[in-house]
């Protein structure tokens, strides 16, 4: 039983006419008529009781007719799928974020992606570090990674800037500078500071040290920490004082007042993927990240 036998049987059932059956499918009489003895021989069973007037179906015609709708509802359906796949309309995409990133970003890109591209499921996975998110994206864990440039990135990736974020000091609420509407950063000269990890394994401690540095003091505590909620936690807890992006005061959290700076210290959030063909999904919620996340 072929697929073109399907369709010219389930025509020919509701028709019960062979020539308005044959004039909906297009073909020659003759030539239904032909399609429909050889399914019925491939059968092995009678499906139409035919009269010169009067053609109806028997009762394994009457069993076949709901498979036969079945058959080709299911065609149907993978052919749009098909199609959705090859458009960037469907399919599975996996995304990792940047600690940092996780909690303005992360649902913002979330919600997006279902309202406008309800055919894709996403992965999400957040609070990585760059050198994790890399990693994945070359072993193909990831299909798209939003991470901090200022390090070195692998050759086999291609990296698109999104924005950039100025950073913001964070206190303990009962901190005597909390209550400032701004705060140089030169005023936390003798604070312990929270950081995420050093050698290498997160752009933002550097660039937490580089803006110290240039505001003529380097701390004299660090407390490193993996994860971005666990820093603003020790922060709350009273321990220690941090700087984060712009973006972060998205993650509310009793105990802790975010203060702009005085200086101007920003740190930059790019999307990366393999260079090369990724597949049109892949490529549909990258081209909705950067919408969404730049500038």
């Amino acid at each position: 039983m072929e697929l073109r036998h399907v369709r010219y049987f389930l025509a020919l059932a509701e028709e019960c006419h062979f020539g308005r059956a044959a004039q909906r499918l297009h073909v020659a009489q003759s030539a239904l008529s032909q399609q429909i003895k050889q399914l019925e021989q491939g059968l092995g069973t009678t499906l139409f009781q035919r009269s010169t007037r009067h053609v109806e179906l028997t009762e394994a015609g009457r069993q076949l007719v709901g498979y036969a709708r079945s058959i080709l509802a299911e065609v149907e359906r993978a052919q749009q799928q098909m199609t959705q796949l090859a458009t960037g309309l469907a399919g599975r995409v996996s995304i990792g974020f940047v600690g940092t990133a996780t909690y303005d970003i992360l649902p913002r890109i979330a919600r997006t992606v279902r309202a406008q591209l309800p055919g894709i499921s996403l992965e999400l996975r957040g609070e990585l570090l760059n050198p994790e998110l890399v990693d994945g994206l070359l072993g193909g864990t990831y299909d798209l990674a939003l991470l901090r440039t200022g390090t070195p990135m692998d050759a086999a990736l291609t990296v698109t800037p999104l924005r950039s974020e100025r950073l913001m000091a964070v206190l303990p609420t009962g901190h005597p500078l909390a209550g400032r509407d701004e705060i140089a950063l030169a005023a936390l000269a003798d604070e312990p500071f929270v950081v995420h990890p050093s050698r290498d394994r997160s752009s933002m401690h550097g660039r937490v040290l580089a803006a110290c540095a240039r505001a003529g003091f380097r701390p004299s505590t660090l407390i490193e920490v993996g994860e971005t909620a666990t820093l603003v936690v020790l922060v709350a807890a009273g321990n220690a004082v941090a700087l984060v992006p712009e973006s972060l005061r998205s993650l509310r959290l009793d105990g802790v007042t975010y203060l702009p700076l005085t200086e101007t210290e920003t740190v930059d959030l790019a999307l990366a993927r393999r260079a090369g063909h990724n597949a049109p999904a892949t490529e549909q919620v990258a081209a909705l990240v950067e919408s969404c996340v730049g500038p």
